[in-house]
């Protein structure tokens, strides 16, 4: 169970957020970043330092007064911390605002055709040519990536260290010269994923995060925070529609009374529930000042499968019409539960697939032997 209560209404911080809101009653996306509130647990100038129950006050107040964050999910959830982890302070004060206000979206070139869920074994190389790096290789699953600024950059730059050892991390213009991006067309119809060639691309050596080599342990903080960002409410990687949703669509429709049916439901309540509690656990030991539980992990895993059966319990629920791009379950509008189940098998794949998420825990959590290599 939770191990705190949220502030009143009338918290100082409440107030404070309200007060603002009153004077900036349709902020902009520049605006909400320099007021801190878009990342508010970053540290000043970029966040306010707040803790998990002052985030989540503004979260409150902001979601009452229908404001919303800028769009800019990679950016935001994984290459800003990178950056705030390791950048030096020409990086963060380059990059960090314009990503907090949306202006500038980012992508993340890591999969390759033969390097997904053993990313160590990438091939992309990053040769240096004086002041430069020269890159060329071939990333693939990249999101968003055609309407992407900047990329954060997984690259090879010594073929001789052992896999873990060779890598380097990179900012990378999007639209630097030797940059060629490929949409690819999913099953929902959209082209969220590209496929990005990189042909002697220069990268000035300024573009390299942290030190060089070193790439593999900036990684694992990015995927750290993709894995968080992707186990959020929605059933889509924190998007889209969650189970409580499709349970009010039941409701409203006055229910059903096909036991199979009747047991499904509840089964998906648990399983929302059993989240939302792992989520709560989180945030307390976070208030308590304690280390990341195994928590994170376990909720990653649980929660791809869950915003599966939730999109499955949909269709289903749909019945014939379950095939048609716009019929909902129990009659409803279909566009975003159509969209989500088609995109569903996808949820056990990307930010590691669920096989990499149960070896996680097996032998982090649960200390097991490593598995054998094949």
């Amino acid at each position: 169970m939770m191990d705190f209560e949220l502030p009143p209404d009338d918290d100082p911080r409440r107030v404070a957020v309200r007060a603002w809101l009153a004077e900036h009653p349709a902020p902009s996306g520049r605006t909400l970043a320099e007021a801190g509130y878009v990342a508010p647990h970053w540290p000043p100038p970029w966040g306010l330092g707040a803790d998990p129950v002052h985030q989540l006050v503004i979260d409150e107040e902001l979601a009452q007064a229908g404001v919303r964050r800028p769009f800019n999910p990679i950016g935001i959830g994984w290459a800003g911390p990178t950056l705030l982890h390791a950048g030096t302070a020409a990086q963060r004060d380059r990059y960090l605002f314009p990503l907090l206000a949306g202006e500038e979206l980012w992508c993340q070139l890591f999969s390759e055709p033969g390097a997904g869920s053993d990313l160590a074994s990438l091939t992309t190389r990053a040769v240096r040519d004086g002041d430069e790096y020269v890159v060329s290789g071939q990333k693939v699953w990249t999101s968003i990536a055609q309407w992407a600024r900047f990329g954060i950059l997984l690259a090879r730059t010594d073929p001789e260290a052992t896999r873990h050892r060779g890598l380097s991390y990179f900012v990378c213009p999007m639209d630097a010269p030797g940059v060629e991006v490929r949409p690819i067309v999913d099953m929902t119809g959209a082209s969220l994923f590209s496929e990005v060639f990189l042909a002697d691309v220069r990268l000035p050596a300024d573009h390299l995060v942290g030190e060089e080599h070193g790439g593999w342990e900036l990684a694992r903080v990015t995927l750290a925070n993709e894995r968080v960002s992707l186990s959020s409410a929605g059933a889509l990687w924190g998007r889209g529609p969650t189970a409580g949703d499709l349970l009010d669509v039941v409701r409203k429709a006055g229910g059903v009374t096909d036991p199979l049916l009747r047991q499904q439901l509840v089964r998906l309540w648990s399983e929302a529930e059993v989240l939302r509690l792992l989520r709560l656990r989180t945030v307390t030991a976070h208030i308590l000042g304690e280390p990341p539980g195994p928590e994170a992990s376990v909720r990653k895993a649980l929660a791809d499968a869950h915003g599966q059966h939730v999109m499955g319990l949909a269709r289903d629920l749909a019945g014939t019409a379950g095939v048609l791009a716009d019929a909902g379950p129990c009659g409803s509008p279909g566009g975003e539960w159509a969209g989500g189940f088609v995109f569903s098998p996808a949820l056990t794949i990307g930010g590691g697939t669920a096989e990499v998420q149960r070896n996680i825990i097996a032998e982090r959590v649960l200390g097991l032997p490593r598995d054998p290599l094949g």
